[in-house]
């Protein structure tokens, strides 16, 4: 690679290593996997190795990448830096080190291999044994978040430490036990809340939320590793200072072997590596550091890492196992998409037992049938996806499967649809297809029919009481014979839908808009539009230039728009639910902005809020008279986060717009109308 093109890949590299940073540091929402962004840190500290020069000084490949953020509370200074290990990836590696720290200490220097925990890094700092404070690593130099009040309700922090010195900071890893990661999906799937992708990222997502309550009901734990600083108490070896701790109760990294040569190193690496699947939290390395503390002081650390210590990370984690069966399930738009069931793995801190298999032209280049053994790993370490079949345990008499000709559903012919690798099915009545819709219609997004999900969209339609969306009307009529059948729970429950369904006849029309589920038109054109024609009946009428004259309607959407209502069968459809008294025009007052403390002020919502969902957050900021738009700009003027804020509460930071809470946000509304 010449200069030229040496510079142009160092810009792209640098651009793909910030960005992937953030997701990791600051979104906890990684788009790669740690393998592949270490891929890209090699590349890029080669090709500074190579051209000096044109290195940069604040390369991501030089600074940690995490920045503090203003979330969990006022950011704080480090008292000493946090910065980040060295990784690693094969034995020669590993050997380097060894043996580059035994000329440079000599012969008998002892090193700790010790488990690497996926968690998040915290320090907590004792004065006379009283904790004082709790700070994530932020930017690892300078500053971190203050997280004190998480931290006390995380049953492996203590509070008070026996016998203790004049001051202690304790540098350790916030992680969550696999059970309590299990729980807490558990109670996410419950509430229909979004599940969290691993254990490390809802670890980070509470430690940095608002709410100790939350932190103490997910269960956190912690292990302490490393000793930041200390007065009035010395250590010899980090291993003396385990010991230390754990006489005092404090609970520090269990599994670590004390080794001397690159061999006894190497040895340990292995062992740990194969406890793995046997401990009851995540790792994804081992740390190698030097055990005498005087020692460490002679190894200079870089902008980024610590000099005494390196990190070997494992190969990316991929399990075997034997597909049993291939679903196949028919979406709104009548896609069909097969879905490999098998085998229960756990994989990077997750249970899996099925991967999409996309399409046919997918199970083909794989070449898998049911029955084969396969090789599954985790992208981005979040989505489950096959490597590869393992032919060589191929059972006699399996062959390749195919997506069937006809639908499995409804028995209509399947057919790949032009110029796309996707087959869909062409029934138009579809019952598979026509459940899709009536859930999206009934939606919380949509029409916002409580009580009206799956199971209960299932049940109406395999009993013959729901042929097409109008029929939801309908039901009141039917409702001695739902309650005697309990198609939806009994007297109080069936009344309680169906005064639910009732109620949806009055909502706004953009509401009904974004339930018929016209390709490109959800929540947001579909109030676009509404406010736009007032009118279900104008829309209907409306050509391709009326439309894409309305601000952020394109050609597609357009054309979408003019393709559904040029359809006899959904203007027939239209017409039915005029009849049944679904609300086809805006209120006059729609067009009108509310007045009230937002007046004139533009809101952009982010994360999980508290006690209300985004659609209620962007209902009451409008009927106070503001605007929400979906992303940050120069023009916003809030920023409402809730947990798990990501890019937006990066940008709006670096933006000066001002960021509040739920409760910053009724107070002002409150305090408005006092």
């Amino acid at each position: 690679m010449d200069r030229e093109q040496a510079e142009k890949r160092m810009k792209e590299l640098d651009g793909l290593l910030r960005y992937h940073n953030e997701k990791y540091f600051e979104d906890d929402a990684p788009e790669i996997t740690d393998r592949e962004y270490d891929e890209l840190s090699l590349e890029m500290r080669a090709l500074e190795a190579q051209f000096p020069d044109l290195a940069s000084p604040d390369s991501p490949t030089r600074n940690v990448g995490g920045r503090a953020r203003r979330k969990a509370g006022v950011l704080v200074k480090h008292r000493m830096p946090m910065l980040s290990i060295q990784d690693v990836f094969s034995k020669e590696e590993v050997d380097d080190f060894v043996n580059s720290m035994r000329e440079k200490l000599g012969e008998e220097t002892e090193f700790v291999v010790e488990t690497k925990i996926d968690g998040l890094s915290m320090s907590l700092w004792y004065d006379y044994g009283e904790l004082k404070m709790a700070v994530t690593r932020g930017d690892g130099r300078v500053q971190g978040e203050d997280v004190t009040a998480n931290a006390r309700v995380i049953k492996d922090v203590r509070q008070h430490i026996e016998d203790a010195p004049e001051y202690l900071e304790l540098r350790g890893e916030v992680y969550m036990e696999k059970a309590d990661f299990d729980k807490v999906n558990a109670s996410q799937e419950l509430e229909s809340k979004p599940l969290f992708a691993n254990p490390r990222n809802c670890a980070a997502g509470t430690l940095r939320q608002l709410d100790p309550e939350i932190t103490r009901e997910r269960g956190l734990s912690m292990f302490i590793f490393n000793l930041q600083d200390a007065r009035g108490v010395n250590f010899v070896n980090h291993t003396d200072f385990y010991d230390y701790l754990r006489q005092r109760g404090v609970k520090t990294i269990e599994k670590y072997f004390v080794c001397r040569t690159a061999d006894e190193v190497w040895e340990a690496i292995q062992k740990i590596g194969e406890m793995r699947d046997d401990l009851t939290y995540d790792i994804d390395g081992a740390v190698v550091k030097i055990n005498n503390l005087e020692d460490r002081k002679k190894c200079p650390d870089s902008a980024k890492n610590g000099g005494f210590l390196i990190a070997y990370k494992y190969p990316p984690e991929e399990k075997e196992t034997v597909i049993r069966d291939i679903e196949l399930s028919v979406g709104r738009t009548g896609r069909v998409t097969p879905t490999a069931v098998f085998d229960t793995i756990r994989l990077c801190g997750t249970n899996v037992s099925r991967a999409t298999l996309h399409n046919q032209d997918y199970i083909d280049e794989l070449d898998v049938g049911i029955g084969d053994t396969v090789r599954v790993y985790k992208s981005g370490e979040i989505i489950p996806k096959i490597r590869s079949v393992v032919k060589e345990k191929r059972p006699e008499g399996i062959v390749r499967f195919r997506i069937p000709d006809t639908c499995p559903v409804c028995g209509a012919p399947v057919v790949r649809e032009s110029g796309t690798a996707d087959m869909k099915c062409t029934g138009s009545a579809c019952p598979a297809q026509l459940e899709r819709r009536i859930i999206n219609f009934a939606g919380r997004d949509a029409m916002d029919i409580k009580g009206f999900g799956e199971k209960i969209a299932a049940a109406m339609l395999s009993e013959g009481y729901i042929h097409n969306i109008s029929d939801i009307y309908d039901l009141r009529e039917k409702r001695e014979e739902l309650i005697e059948k309990g198609t939806a729970g009994r007297e109080k429950g069936t009344d309680k839908l169906l005064d639910a369904i009732d109620a949806s006849r009055n909502n706004d029309p953009d509401r009904l808009l974004t339930g018929l589920g016209i390709p490109g038109v959800g929540k947001t054109a579909a109030r676009t539009l509404m406010l736009h024609f007032h009118s279900m009946e104008a829309l209907e009428k409306a050509s391709k230039e009326e439309l894409v004259s309305v601000p952020d309607i394109g050609d597609i959407t357009a054309d979408a728009v003019i393709a559904f209502f040029s359809s006899d069968e959904n203007l027939e459809l239209m017409e039915r639910l005029r009849e049944q008294g679904v609300r086809m025009d805006m209120a006059e007052s729609a067009s009108q902005p509310a007045e009230g403390v937002f007046t004139g002020r533009t809101v952009v919502i982010t994360g999980t809020l508290p006690s209300m969902t985004r659609s209620e957050a962007k209902k009451l900021i409008e009927a106070n008279g503001g605007k929400v738009t979906g992303s940050v700009s120069k023009k916003t003027d809030y920023l409402l986060a809730g947990e798990d804020a990501g890019s937006k509460l990066t940008k709006a930071q670096q933006l000066g717009t001002e960021i509040i809470d739920e409760a910053e946000l009724r107070r002002l509304i409150s305090n408005a109308d006092a």
